[in-house]
């Protein structure tokens, strides 16, 4: 007996990326310090790692995993006199968007490499979408000033216009859509986070995950250039271990190297593989 199969032969359409930590804000540093003073502000201590730790997420899921973290959750009953509610939630949130938006500005520089790698896909056909765990009202801040800067995707797609933000699958969807873009074979996900990478299986795409200037290595460029060699690479080899657990297709640095992963998704596309 025979079956059908068909197999996408064709080459890399659309790239969906990342903002923070992989296209803007070297180190996704605007969500981390935003949720220290937020926290601060409630008589609650937290730590760097504690704000990091739902980074790629809709940042009222980010709230909650946070406060979710045992550290975290035990001092907010000790200083609140219960545990953190969905009201409590709502409430922390509804302080957060303001202050987030009163910092993006600032965190709008593209990181080096990027609008030559983007150029770079433009001069190849490529389409360039985007997700991110930033609702809307915040991205109308930041979107405009990073593209002052010369960087602008195709699509900007926000959580907050989907049924749900990661790891669903949904916002990657919509790119696809609003791009015109298909098969899922033909479509690469690059974000900074593990949720970016599951976002994109989720999807059914490529996935590509950041090592150097995101979210897991949570350095700024002046802090990782004042590592030592060997620092950088132990520091880069315990991300990239993330990544590879968390099912990533390809490991990169940093956007700049994008171009060089496209080619090596191409062949694999030649020779009928799929994500």
């Amino acid at each position: 007996m025979f079956t059908y199969q068909r197999s996408y032969r064709g080459t890399v359409q659309a790239v969906i990326l990342d903002w923070a930590g992989t296209t803007v804000d070297y180190g996704s540093f605007a969500p981390t310090a935003v949720f220290l003073r937020l926290f601060e502000e409630q008589g609650v201590t937290i730590t760097a790692e504690d704000a990091r730790s739902g980074m790629g997420l809709m940042k009222k899921d980010h709230l909650r995993t946070i406060l979710s973290r045992r550290v975290v959750a035990e001092a907010w009953k000790s200083k609140h006199g219960s545990s953190a509610s969905e009201e409590d939630i709502d409430s922390l949130f509804e302080r957060f968007v303001p202050m987030q938006i009163e910092v993006l500005k600032e965190f709008a520089e593209p990181i080096s490499g990027c609008l030559e790698a983007v150029q770079e896909l433009r001069e190849r056909g490529i389409k360039i979408g985007s997700t991110t765990g930033y609702i809307r009202s915040m991205m109308d801040v930041l979107a405009p000033v990073a593209n002052e800067k010369g960087y602008q995707p195709d699509v900007i797609v926000c959580p907050d216009e989907v049924p749900s933000g990661r790891p669903f699958p949904w916002m990657i969807y919509q790119n696809m859509m609003q791009l015109n873009v298909y098969p899922v074979e033909a479509v690469v996900k690059v974000g900074d986070t593990l949720i970016d990478i599951e976002e994109g299986l989720n999807a059914g795409v490529w996935t590509v995950g950041l090592s150097q200037t995101g979210n897991m290595l949570g350095l700024n460029q002046e802090e990782f250039n004042n590592l030592s060699e060997d620092e950088q690479v132990t520091a880069l080899m315990k991300v990239e271990d993330q990544f590879h657990r968390a099912g990533a297709h390809s490991i990169i640095e940093g956007i700049w190297d994008l171009p060089l992963v496209l080619d090596e998704i191409n062949n694999k596309l030649a020779n009928g593989e799929r994500p």
